[in-house]
């Protein structure tokens, strides 16, 4: 089975063929996108880019354009002074499905 670092957002996420995981949003207008790997572990060999792997990709379809992240709410507060800010934030995601690792 083969399995792949990849890097996308700031973030690392390890994938195998089939899996399918929310990363942040990706802007391409296309059904589907590539990676580069930084590792790739296939038949109990492991290959550690420098800073990439060469000769591999990493091909993913884009199931949904966007998905939001659980609310993240943030509160300021001072006590005593009847001063209170609330504030929420929902992070925009991509939901994708690993089609393959060539």
């Amino acid at each position: 089975m083969k399995k792949a670092v990849i890097n996308t957002g700031g973030k690392q996420y390890l994938v195998s063929e089939g899996d399918e995981l929310d990363v942040e949003m990706i802007n391409s207008g296309k059904k589907d996108t590539e990676f580069d790997p930084i590792l790739v572990y296939e038949d109990g060999k492991v290959n550690i880019g420098d800073p990439l792997v060469k000769g591999y990709k990493v091909t993913a379809n884009i199931l949904n354009e966007e998905v939001l992240q659980q609310k993240v709410t943030s509160i300021r507060y001072k006590a005593k002074k009847r001063v209170h800010k609330l504030r929420g934030h929902r992070q925009k995601q991509t939901r994708i499905k690993i089609k393959s690792i060539k």
